[in-house]
Order: structure tokens, then C-alpha cells, then sequence
């Protein structure tokens, strides 16, 4: 069977590294592109790499243009995806790349996001270990998929093996990571201007006000055998129940790299936790995965690595003079970010190969 599939959004970063996945996807095709200000103006004109799909033009985004697809890709800004969901009832698989369908929590939306709330969907991170579970199970014949922020993702996938193994408190949590500006979108704005990111590092969202906590903390708070289907399905609480207890300190850097992230994450090291179990925990969560793979030990990754790749590559230190452990993780923002995890969950969701038409392999050099 073949699925046809409208994206909107095509014109940005995220809708168009959907379609450069997509493109190469066996059992779907894209009849529709979507988008606002750039609407009647070729997909070319603006995704320029994207050769194969240089007979599209962009339409208006309406529900009336999205509707009588199979399934349609939302790539919208924060808190725009909801005007259009709400109109694609009879839409059968609808994946939302924008924030509106993530938090379950009504009272973090609005701290952090503000706006209409809308109803949590099922969490596209089909690896994220999820009350001794994983998180694929709950994408199995979804019709309605959250995708994931890209900063998160890393961190969630970073952390969850030790909280679900209980061998590192999530009650002090800190990251730090180093993100492209690809993950701010195509809006032009002053601090994403080349002569303002080249030869600098940037820190932004300082001192807890980063959109991604409440996500993080709702994946973590999943993590335990005694909490985990709620969060994870999008059919928990709505008053982030299970979350009090975890408290991360998050600051994202902004580097002149165009795409990636590496988060370095730690957390301190439960009492009584030998080193083997804190490797092991990591080592059978990711062990049979293919796109979350756990270094060797003493080896850490680079953002290079897995460049156009829909990889998480992990690195993990026991750091005993600070009793805490530290996790490097290296992912494409637009790909196991958002795009990968995007895609990757509508294979689980329609029964298809979770690999089809993404890559373990990175673009080198």
C-alpha cells in the first residue's frame, strides 16, 4: 500500500528534512507541500537539495488543502499546530512536529508556552525506556504522534536508563548542551545572524526558562516502573503529577555549527550503586536498539558523526570524585531531533520496517 502524505511547513528547516526523508521512502508519496507567507511559489525555491520533489508547489496551509491524505506532517511553529489538528478528524495518521500535542501537563503549558492547550499525544521517541518498557509499544497503530523537541529527545534518552534503573537521582540534574541555530527555524532574527554566531558561543534560555524542561521532566518522571505508561502515551494527568521530584538545570549554548547537538548531562550516583550497574543499566536499554547506541567505554561522540544521520551516539563516564555520571549524547537536531523521530514513529505506527528510509550513516566530512 502506498500513503499519501501532505506536509506543511514545507518551506522551514524541520518540514523540509521531513520531505528529504520521506522522498526516499518506498511506501509513501508526497502530494501536497504547505505553507504561509511562501505559499504559490515552488518547493525548489526553497528546498533547493530537494531535486526529486521539484514538480511540487506550495499551496495555502488550510484544513481544507491538508484533509484526504493519509497522513499528514505538521511542521508548524509552537503553538499554531492545534487550529489545524482540530480540524483533521478523519485524517488517519496526523504527526505533529510543534509542541502543541506534547505536555500532559495543562498548568507546565501554560508557564512555559501559554495559549490553548491541547491534548497530549502519544511521545515519538520510540526508544525512550518507559516503566520498564519502551516507548514503541505506545506508537503501535497510533494515529495521532507528538514529535519530539530535538534538545529533549537527547536528554530524556540521555537520562531515563539511570532513572529507570534507579541508579541516579533525577532530583539534581544538569545539562548543558551545544546546539546549532537550525533548531531556532528559518525566521530571521538578529542573535541567528551569521556575523553575530560565527567565532562565538551563545547561551540562551538561562536559569530554567528553556520551552524543553517540562518535556524532559514528563519523559524522566515516565521512566519509573511505578509511573510509566501516563506521559508516555498522552493519556496521563493533567496536573504533572510524578514530575515534583525531578529538578534539571538546562542551559543550551548556541554554536556555529548549522546542525547538532551534544548534551553533556550528569546526575549524581545513587548510594550503594556499584560502576558495573551503572553501565549495565545503559548497556540493556540500548543494547539491541539500532538509531540509540552506547559507546564504548572511555569513547565520547561528536556532532560530526552523525551529521544527516537519525542516530543518537552516547558516551558514558562514572565520575566517583564527584559521585555523579556524566553522559555525552550527539545527535542531528533536524534528524533524530525531529524529523528522524517523526518519521521512525509513522513506520512503527503503520506496521511498516521502523528503519525504512533512515540511516545509521553520517555524512563525512
Amino acid at each position: 500500500m502506498t500513503y499519501s502524505v501532505a506536509v506543511s511547513g514545507a518551506s522551514g528547516y524541520a518540514g523540509g528534512e521531513i520531505l528529504r526523508l520521506l522522498a526516499a521512502h518506498p511506501d509513501v508519496e508526497i502530494r501536497t507541500v504547505t505553507a504561509h507567507s511562501n505559499a504559490g511559489q515552488p518547493l525548489v525555491a526553497h528546498q533547493p537539495h530537494l531535486r526529486s520533489l521539484a514538480h511540487l508547489t506550495l499551496q495555502d496551509t488550510t484544513p481544507e488543502i491538508l484533509a484526504g491524505h493519509d497522513i499528514v506532517f505538521l511542521a508548524l511553529p509552537h503553538g499554531q499546530s492545534g487550529q489545524y489538528t482540530d480540524a483533521l478528524g478523519d485524517t488517519p495518521l496526523v504527526i505533529d512536529a510543534g509542541a502543541d500535542h506534547r505536555l500532559t501537563s495543562s498548568t507546565e503549558w501554560d508557564a512555559f508556552y501559554g495559549g490553548a492547550f491541547h491534548e497530549p499525544w502519544t511521545y515519538g521517541v520510540p526508544e525512550l525506556v518507559v516503566g520498564g518498557g519502551k516507548q514503541r509499544e505506545a506508537l503501535r497503530g497510533a494515529t495521532r504522534i507528538a514529535a519530539p523537541g530535538c534538545n529533549a529527545s537527547t536528554v530524556s534518552l540521555s537520562l531515563a536508563p539511570g532513572v529507570a534503573a534507579g541508579v541516579i537521582d533525577p532530583g539534581d540534574i544538569v545539562s548543558v548542551l551545544a546546539v546549532g541555530p537550525s533548531g531556532a527555524g528559518k525566521s530571521l532574527k538578529t542573535n541567528l545572524l551569521a556575523s553575530e554566531i560565527l567565532g562565538s558561543a551563545n547561551p540562551y534560555a538561562v536559569g530554567g526558562t528553556h520551552r524543553h524542561i517540562p518535556e524532559i521532566r514528563q519523559a524522566l518522571a515516565a521512566a519509573r516502573p511505578s509511573t510509566g505508561s501516563g506521559p508516555s502515551t498522552g493519556s496521563g494527568p493533567s496536573t504533572g503529577s510524578g514530575t515534583q521530584d525531578i529538578r534539571i538545570s538546562f542551559t543550551p549554548v548556541l554554536v556555529p555549527m548549522s546542525r547538532g547537538i551534544l548534551a553533556t548531562s550528569t546526575a549524581p550516583i545513587v548510594d550503594g550503586v556499584r560502576d558495573a550497574e551503572i553501565r549495565q543499566a545503559w548497556e540493556s536499554a540500548y543494547g539491541d536498539e539500532t538509531f540509540v547506541q552506547l559507546l564504548p567505554e572511555g569513547s565520547f561522540p561528536r556532532t560530526a558523526d552523525v551529521l544527516g544521520a537519525n542516530t543518537a551516539l552516547l558516551g558514558l563516564a562514572i565520575d566517583r570524585a564527584a559521585n555523579r555520571v556524566t553522559v555525552v549524547t550527539a545527535v542531528d537536531n533536524l534528524v533524530k531531533g525531529t524529523a528522524g523521530a517523526a518519521v521512525q514513529s509513522m513506520n512503527i505506527a503503520l506496521g511498516l520496517p521502523e528503519t525504512r528510509a533512515l540511516s545509521v550513516n553520517g555524512v563525512a566530512p
